[in-house]
């Protein structure tokens, strides 16, 4: 259904029209859907005819969120503003339809409206409406900002609002006695109800963070406990439960409950913060991940958070040998050593002016190394430090690990990475200039000097066997380096994004690559071919770790979500994968140029169809039945012909080997048998895909299935959607119109031999039934079956509801 100009926000179904606060059953509409936009306009649209029954010019700006109360008689708005609109819905409205002109008298010429404006709601929050939801069962509406809380309001019952008047009409006739000094009679039925006096603020729930979304919990006890809970998605990933007391009524008056409270809060299994370093134990059986200002470890087994710590901003992590520290680097400069067994930091060291970018074990597990952006690279030893001045979760005097700063090599930029060759010969820094440098680990002398990146690499490794050294850049590209003499192998453009991690499979060649196009690629360096890609992440993937035999790979990302990709034994085709690769291109842009026809633009409702590789399959199936077919009617055309005219025509044509195989069918057949196998719902897609010179071919078999009455279902659907798509190009083509005349003859008469058959068939059953009544009536009232006589108080019952109607 079209009609809406701008993106579609929110949609909501109402049930059949309500005469007498019951659902009517003898309206035939099958329900009615309300949907608004940001073009500012709340349609309701009637779903038996599928139209436009009204539009309203709901807000001046965009509506973000709209819901109905539960007994489908509310309709709250939101948008850009302060505040919300309440709309009432007329259900005899509803009932009656639009009215024709011929029933509106001279005097009432408007049309009525279903929906009507009632009246404005001020919110607290100055800002847009994000979500609007009514509760299920009590009178309470939640509406939800981009701001810190959620506003309840209180929605009044009609007892509640006629008292309200009246201590209205009290205060304005004492206010007139003492201004006038006479007396005054105001009748409560003529003071007019407010849209405040309907719905009203009634409590702030107010978060730790930032709201996504919400929900009311729905619970039917809510009368008994007397409370609601309300359930709160965070942007920092934090579920949180809130239990709210509702109104207590005590000697005819409601008393205020206590503000809301939370109940429960889900935050310890994820992180609150973006995931910007990802580790592994040196048994693939621990995983580190640290955030902005938590650090956690899972076991990966049971992928189950056994340590959450806190710690500064981590931008590089590691285990240190044992598995028994874990060490990170911080946003500030400091190296901070964390304790697994007491979950506690042991000691934070100021290492650097800047912060540390990148940190390495070293192959010989007797230090690390680590690069700043203060320009300094600094080497590191292991050492154990048996002074007392300790944490308190230290007895004083008790061992602990520690690093010793033992040397430092200064650069001339920003160091963004640093990494050792595996046999420790070598180290490799990059900077922020966009190069790399390669220099002897024992000498720190320089080696080489590897450019071509137009801006900064981010991450690098180093293969297990010394020889290739791959950069993954922040212009997309990633390049594979040889380590005897600096020569680049190859630069392939990886990601449509900045890539953000690099990382070889140990004991190979192969790659795995990150970027903040959300994807994980994997590839092979020997060939320089992209193996598959990995696409399940909702943000950018800011962290890798690969396990040690390879068959586990660990991404974190922005959506603060780990996953955990394992190996399978399936194996991958190159060939298939470029084929799938070609395949989303080729679907991706053919399926949206065939989507609709420009008849269509205009008209309000259309199919929900789409476009798929197996609708344009099967168009090119049709199309390809249709080829064989007419060149198998050309070929007997033309024996036939010059048999008539008395030449020597040959022997007869051989029909096609595919029609041969199928068991001698003939060319009408053949085509009917291959729309026949084509899905239902993929029936009209398929057509759009042939062009009108086959539309033409396919008439000419319709007409000869409708003359032999073959699945004449079938081909009055396919005849009536041709006629359709392809109206303007039929009534301008005059050759096709003997074929269209010849058509219409044959599908009126298949259409009525069908309906002659129905009629035979409805007829011979209401005589079966009258039969079987006949003699089956019991002789007197008093044999009724037990059954039969509830089934008939039951069927009188259900009618007298709708006779009351």
């Amino acid at each position: 259904m079209r009609g809406h100009k701008d993106q579609i926000t929110a949609i909501r179904f109402l049930c059949k029209p309500l005469l007498g606060d019951v659902i009517s059953e003898d309206i035939p509409s099958q329900g009615y859907l309300l949907s608004s936009s940001k073009d500012t306009l709340l349609k309701l649209w009637d779903l038996s005819t599928q139209h436009c029954m009204e539009t309203v010019v709901a807000h001046r700006s965009e509506i973000w969120d709209f819901d109905v109360s539960k007994d489908e008689m509310l309709i709250v708005t939101g948008g850009d503003d302060a505040e919300m609109k309440l709309w009432t819905i007329d259900h005899n409205v509803l009932a009656q339809g639009l009215e024709s002109e011929s029933t509106l008298n001279d005097e009432d010429t408007e049309i009525k409206k279903a929906i009507k404006f009632y009246g404005n709601i001020k919110r607290e929050c100055k800002e847009r409406v994000i979500t609007l939801k009514f509760h299920p069962i009590a009178n309470i509406l939640g509406v939800q900002g981009p701001e810190k809380y959620v506003e309840i309001f209180r929605i009044y019952s009609y007892e509640e609002i006629k008292k309200k008047l009246i201590r209205r009409k009290k205060r304005q006739k004492e206010k007139k006695q003492k201004v006038e000094n006479s007396n005054m009679d105001i009748d409560s039925d003529l003071v007019e109800i407010n849209a405040s006096d309907m719905i009203t603020s009634y409590r702030m729930v107010r978060t730790s963070a930032k709201i996504r979304s919400f929900d009311f919990s729905t619970k039917e006890d809510i009368s008994k406990s007397g409370t609601i809970e309300i359930l709160v998605s965070l942007t920092n990933n934090i579920l949180e439960l809130y239990t709210m007391g509702l109104p207590v009524k005590k000697k005819e008056k409601f008393l205020e409950t206590a503000d809301p409270s939370k109940l429960y809060s889900v935050d310890l299994p994820g992180h609150r913060n973006d995931i910007r370093t990802l580790a592994l134990s040196s048994d693939d059986e621990l995983l580190c991940s640290a955030s902005k200002s938590t650090l956690k470890i899972w076991n990966m087994k049971t992928t189950s958070c056994i340590r959450t710590i806190d710690c500064g901003y981590a931008l590089c992590s590691s285990f240190l040998p044992g598995d028994r520290n874990v060490i990170i680097g911080t946003k500030v400069g400091n190296l901070e050593l964390f304790d697994l067994a007491s979950s506690s930091q042991i000691e934070s060291i100021k290492a650097h002016d800047g912060p540390i970018w990148s940190l390495q074990v070293r192959p010989d597990k007797l230090g690390l190394v680590t690069g700043s952006a203060d320009s300094n690279v600094k080497f590191w030893d292991f050492d154990m430090s048996q002074d007392g001045d300790t944490t308190n979760e230290h007895r004083m005097g008790s061992r602990h690990l520690t690093l010793v700063h033992t040397r430092t090599l200064k650069m001339n930029d920003d160091i963004l990475c640093v990494r050792y060759s595996p046999n420790q010969k070598l180290i490799a820094v990059a900077l922020l200039d966009a190069t790399v440098k390669v220099f002897y680990n024992d000498t720190l002398k320089f080696f080489l000097s590897l450019y071509g990146h137009k801006l900064p690499v981010l991450s690098m490794d180093i293969s297990s066997d010394n020889k290739l050294l791959v950069t993954g850049s922040a212009d997309k590209n990633i390049k594979i380096w040889g380590l005897d003499f600096g020569d680049c192998r190859k630069s392939i453009f990886a990601h449509q994004d900045s890539i953000t991690s690099v990382q070889f499979v140990q004991g190979t060649h192969y790659i795995f690559t990150a970027g903040k196009d959300k994807l994980v690629k994997y590839w092979d360096g020997d060939k320089f071919e992209n193996i598959t890609k990995l696409d399940g992440h909702h943000g950018e993937v800011w962290a890798l770790a690969i396990s040690k035999r390879g068959d586990l790979l660990v991404s974190g990302s922005h959506d603060r979500s780990i996953r955990v990709w394992e190996q399978t034994d399936e194996e991958l085709f190159l060939e298939e994968e470029r084929e799938k690769e070609l395949e989303e291109l080729y679907e991706s842009t053919l399926t949206t140029s065939l989507e609709k026809t420009t008849l269509e633009d205009n008209v309000e409702s259309t199919s929900a169809g789409k476009q798929t590789m197996e609708t344009l399959k099967a168009g090119e199936r049709i199309m390809e039945a249709l080829d064989i077919a007419d060149d198998n009617a050309a070929a007997w055309e033309t024996y036939v012909q010059l048999k008539e005219r008395g030449q020597n025509p040959g022997p007869p044509p051989k029909p096609n080997p595919i029609l041969v195989a199928l068991g001698n069918l003939t060319g009408d057949q053949y085509v009917l048998r291959t729309i026949e196998k084509i899905r239902s719902s993929e029936l009209e897609e398929s057509l759009l895909v042939l062009p009108f010179t086959k539309v033409i071919s396919l008439f000419q078999y319709l007409d000869m299935w409708a003359k032999k009455e073959w699945n004449v279902v079938l081909t009055c659907r396919i005849t009536f959607h041709l006629l359709k798509v392809h109206h303007d190009q039929i009534v301008a083509n005059r050759l096709i119109k003997p074929r269209l005349e010849s058509l219409k003859t044959n599908i009126r008469a298949a259409l009525k031999r069908h309906k002659d058959l129905l009629g035979y068939n409805l007829a011979a059953l209401k005589y079966i039934k009258r039969d079987w009544e006949n003699n089956n009536t019991a002789e007197f009232f008093d044999d009724i079956p037990k059954n039969e006589e509830m089934s008939s108080e039951s069927l009188t019952k259900r009618k007298f509801i709708n006779l009351t109607v």
